[in-house]
């Protein structure tokens, strides 16, 4: 309500991996999951997929020193990508299965339903449906005034609970 259209976050500009060897995770990339080279400067690699630009970038850096990453606050657990529906996505298992990924079963996710796998270079991927969506549980109308959770977390509610600041929706000012 109170936030002018210019400076809103509208999505991210790109994703870095760092791996020890960069070629297997380029080769990934550009051999099965349709993302082109665009240039390197040092030892950062960058792909692009689609039409290109924020969102569609991934920098492969090769860092053959570096320790492996740890779960912590501030770490990222996995690289997510889109798929438009489950044909979609069986297709991308497929793909990905004859490249030799390990990709793991389709998992019901309730809000859409995901795949995994590791690429080359360690980092976990996603692929997740866009259906069924947010709105399975509640309409678009209150969307993200309550916490509603996929039901293989409700067991965990409380402790998800305690761990969350309280929402706070902010009162609507109509001009």
């Amino acid at each position: 309500g109170e936030v002018a259209a210019e400076p809103w976050i509208t999505g991210l500009h790109s994703v870095t991996l760092r791996v020890l060897d960069a070629q297997p995770s380029a080769a990934l990339l550009t051999e099965s999951m349709g993302f082109r080279a665009m240039g390197a400067e040092g030892h950062r690699y960058r792909f692009e997929v689609a039409e290109g630009g924020p969102g569609a970038i991934i920098d492969v850096v090769h860092t053959p020193d570096a320790a492996p990453g740890v779960m912590a606050a501030g770490a990222i657990h996995h690289v997510a990508f889109r798929a438009a529906d489950d044909a979609a996505q069986l297709e991308w298992r497929r793909t990905l299965g004859e490249a030799g990924a390990r990709v793991s079963e389709v998992m019901d996710r309730d809000y859409f339903h995901s795949i995994y796998f590791r690429e080359p270079g360690g980092v976990l991927y996603e692929i997740a449906t866009d259906p069924p969506g947010f709105t399975v549980d509640e309409p678009l109308e209150t969307l993200g005034q309550a916490l509603h959770i996929p039901a293989w977390l409700e067991p965990m509610r409380a402790r998800i609970e305690q761990t969350l600041p309280p929402i706070t929706v902010p009162a609507r000012r109509d001009a």
